[in-house]
């Protein structure tokens, strides 16, 4: 008896054993498995966001800030940047577009030279499940996922206001920026916002008005625009609201001609340097400072969380693009002069006392 139940559990040995075995194989299959899975998982979650930024060109001072500031905070974010200038040119534009969404873009940040041709980037883009944001010009006629600018309404309204406060009575000459801007057609609302009731009363009188806007928001076109309308009105101009501080240089260019820069008053935007200077001299009045750092920070944080599916918590606005209400972050504004030049834009870091000063 003791030697059959030897014989049992010896027979049963190998076969438990194998079982064991078994077992342990595809318990190490399992752990193979899912491994991999999780290797695979981690790649994806690796992948470095890859975002575009189309933009319209490099020529204008501030958009090389926009640029760098907007790289180097989605860098600190983990994606990585393709920058494109279109040099004024909108076909060239779309094409580059076309080329950075065949890169894989996740995706793309657009400062449009022409505000509706810019729709074919969004379709095009989205066609390739591809977001778009339109960075400080709406994109027209078309569906962008974000839109992030200044009330550029707003800007024009504080250029024209602060000029009417200075000067309630005269001659006003209206020079707008480029007509294929979107944002242009915005600033002039919102200097006649400012304007129409002094108009309406016959305090102020526009000169040439709806003649003139700057192509390309070109200082070499405002000159030659502005001598223009000096001539035709015998140099009798009291304030040009001149949309930014580009044209401003051309205008107060046309200004000193004639012996008049600084008796005339001149507003701009950007508060770019040679503008800071031109109001520390006396020869340009006013601009509106757009802090850059906030606008190209707050366009690259959106960028990383649009590519990751996440919402845009701060898009509390919509601006109608006449086609949809696009969701929008609008930043405020601010005028500048040289009473608050240090206090908002020194202090700022946008540029130094000693390249504004010339010290």
């Amino acid at each position: 008896m003791k030697h059959c139940c030897t014989f049992t559990n010896s027979f049963w040995l190998p076969r438990t054993r194998w079982k064991i075995e078994m077992k342990s194989t595809l318990l190490l299959c399992v752990l193979t498995a899912c491994l991999v899975m999780l290797s695979g998982c981690a790649d994806q979650g690796a992948k470095k966001i890859k975002i575009g930024l189309s933009m319209d060109s490099l020529r204008v001072e501030r958009w090389q800030k926009d640029r760098d500031i907007f790289t180097a905070e989605a860098e600190k974010l983990g994606a990585e940047v393709i920058v494109q200038s279109a040099d004024g040119d909108e076909r060239k534009q779309n094409e580059q577009a076309e080329n950075m969404i065949t890169q894989g873009v996740d995706v793309l940040v657009v400062i449009p030279k022409d505000s509706v041709a810019a729709s074919q980037i969004v379709q095009t883009a989205h066609a390739e499940g591809i977001k778009v944001i339109a960075y400080d010009r709406l994109i027209r006629e078309s569906s962008p996922d974000l839109y992030i600018s200044f009330d550029n309404e707003q800007v024009g309204y504080l250029q024209a206001e602060y000029l009417l406060r200075q000067k309630p009575k005269g001659d006003y000459f209206l020079l707008g920026g480029a007509p294929t801007d979107n944002n242009a057609q915005l600033l002039r609302q919102g200097q006649m916002r400012a304007l129409q009731t002094a108009i309406d009363g016959g305090d102020i009188r526009l000169v040439a008005e709806g003649k003139h806007w700057a192509v390309n928001w070109d200082p070499r076109d405002a000159l030659k625009k502005a001598e223009q309308v000096l001539t035709q009105t015998n140099n009798k101009i009291d304030a040009v609201v001149a949309s930014n501080d580009g044209t401003a240089g051309g205008v107060i260019q046309a200004l000193e001609g004639q012996n008049l820069a600084g008796s005339v008053l001149v507003s701009g935007q950007d508060a770019e340097l040679a503008a800071c200077q031109r109001i520390v001299k006396g020869t340009q009045t006013m601009t509106v400072y757009k802090p850059i750092h906030l606008i190209a920070t707050k366009a690259a944080q959106a960028a990383v969380a649009l590519a990751k599916d996440e919402p845009i918590a701060e898009a509390t606005q919509t601006v109608n693009n006449g086609k949809i209400d696009v969701p929008s972050i609008l930043l405020t504004p601010i005028q500048v002069d040289k009473d608050n030049l240090d206090a908002a834009v020194i202090k700022d870091g946008f540029h130094t006392r000693e390249a504004v000063y010339q010290e």
